[in-house]
């Protein structure tokens, strides 16, 4: 008998600097923790929220306040705070000085998935942004990461400086949008089921339960 957990495909389409990204991982954290019987393989996925920002970013404090008004921004810090009770993230949005182009960000991303370290890197690319309120747009800030995440810090600096996976990232962003994603975090199961939003853990772990038995349902139909 097989006793082997069956295995679901993930997608997690996000943004590096977007704050309900970073809720929405840290909540994927707790939803995976409660997971029996099934291994989620995780695949991190590129999203800009804004592809045409500069290579050196924006003032975030000018662009905010442009964007929603002082009143606003206050007021949407707030809400982030209020959905971030019991993540343990300790947002510091007065320390985050730029808005940065987070297309490099992405490529690290993607370059960690050979070592099997993309959730590692994920999670210190929202921890520098805000909480330390670092530049990710940087590359040695990205290099930095890379170190303590036990990835070979020459190669990826020679990488940063090429443009390697420059239009495949692109590519993956577009795919996303093609997809219908419009606003992240996206969840993506078995490449054919998705859920958008910042979820608490258990309507994860439906999710992932529900994708599944349907994907069973299908394989068990095409191989019947």
């Amino acid at each position: 008998m097989d006793n082997q957990p069956r295995v679901l495909h993930l997608d997690i389409i996000s943004d590096v600097i977007c704050p309900w990204c970073f809720i929405g991982k840290r909540k994927l954290d707790a939803a995976l923790g409660d997971v029996e019987d099934l291994r989620v393989n995780l695949i991190w996925r590129p999203f800009q929220l804004d592809p045409t920002t500069p290579p050196d970013g924006y003032d975030r404090r000018k662009q905010m306040d442009e964007r929603f008004g002082s009143d606003g921004a206050r007021k949407l810090a707030n809400n982030i705070l209020a959905a971030a009770d019991g993540t343990g993230i300790n947002f510091a949005f007065d320390k985050i000085e730029r808005t940065p182009n987070t297309l490099n960000a992405h490529r690290l991303i993607r370059w960690a998935a050979s070592t099997g370290r993309q959730h590692q890197v994920a999670e210190s690319l929202f921890c520098r942004y805000f909480e330390r309120g670092e530049d990710v747009g940087k590359n040695q800030v990205l290099l930095d990461i890379a170190a303590e995440n036990e990835m070979d810090t020459d190669l990826v600096a020679r990488l940063l400086e090429s443009d390697a996976d420059v239009q495949e990232t692109r590519n993956d962003d577009a795919a996303a949008r093609d997809l219908g994603v419009a606003g992240v975090p996206a969840f993506l199961a078995g490449g054919k089921f998705l859920l958008m939003g910042a979820q608490d853990s258990d309507r994860l772990t439906y999710f992932f339960k529900k994708a599944d038995k349907k994907l069973a349902e299908q394989e068990t139909e095409e191989t019947g």
